[in-house]
């Protein structure tokens, strides 16, 4: 009686450990491949200048949502609206969370001791608080793809990079930044005209796609 009692514990011990096992490979197998789906995300079409270089992959698309920021100051032919800041919140396509915040600010972290505090596009995640600094290297206004009345569409190259006061990096390893599918955001065409003018604002609102990309080989 006591054999055979041990022989069906044993048994059932075996049938337990291989269920556990397969549950964890099932489990497994579904978590890489919900990694490898969050970061399938197809680049957009753009114009050949403002594509990434290849080796690049795009893991993340915000939609933003914002203002273009511009004050009056004079200029080599009069006076004209200059960008101080874009202010803007980006949010996932997917399940309109919000993803990142936009601004202007100093470069904390950067890649080149020289750019050390030079003002720059930046992208704070929402979750996280990893933040990049990117500087423009292209931009376009082809009429194919660029909205009448739109801000160009604009490739960044990222410059500097900063992990959160906890750990969070789920910026901290892009390298391009894509400004795509622009609406509105343009300088205001009057109201900057005369030295009365200088010093006025406009917060003109905008709309964006937001593409990031990392370099699955770089070692940084």
């Amino acid at each position: 009686m006591n054999s055979r009692n041990s022989h069906e514990k044993q048994t059932a011990r075996r049938v337990l450990r291989s269920a556990c096992a397969i549950g964890l490979t099932a489990a497994l197998t579904l978590s890489l491949t919900q990694i490898a789906h969050a970061h399938r995300v197809a680049p957009p079409s753009v114009p050949g200048d403002l594509e990434v270089p290849p080796g690049n992959k795009a893991f993340l698309v915000g939609h933003a949502f914002g203002t273009q920021n511009y004050i009056c100051l004079p200029s080599a032919t009069g006076f004209a609206f200059a960008l101080f800041t874009p202010e803007a919140t980006l949010f996932t396509h997917r399940d309109k969370q919000q993803a990142t915040t936009h601004y202007f600010s100093p470069n904390n972290n950067p890649f080149d001791p020289a750019d050390k505090g030079v003002i720059r596009a930046t992208w704070q995640d929402s979750r996280d608080t990893s933040t990049v600094w990117a500087a423009a290297e292209k931009s376009s206004s082809d009429p194919n793809f660029v909205a009448l009345g739109a801000i160009p569409w604009v490739k960044l190259k990222v410059v500097g990079a900063q992990d959160g006061p906890t750990g969070g990096d789920r910026l901290s390893a892009t390298t391009f930044i894509q400004r795509v599918h622009t609406a509105g955001g343009s300088a205001p065409a009057t109201g900057c005209a005369a030295p009365a003018d200088v010093g006025k604002k406009a917060f003109v609102p905008y709309m964006a796609d937001y593409y990031f990309y990392f370099d699955p080989d770089a070692d940084r």
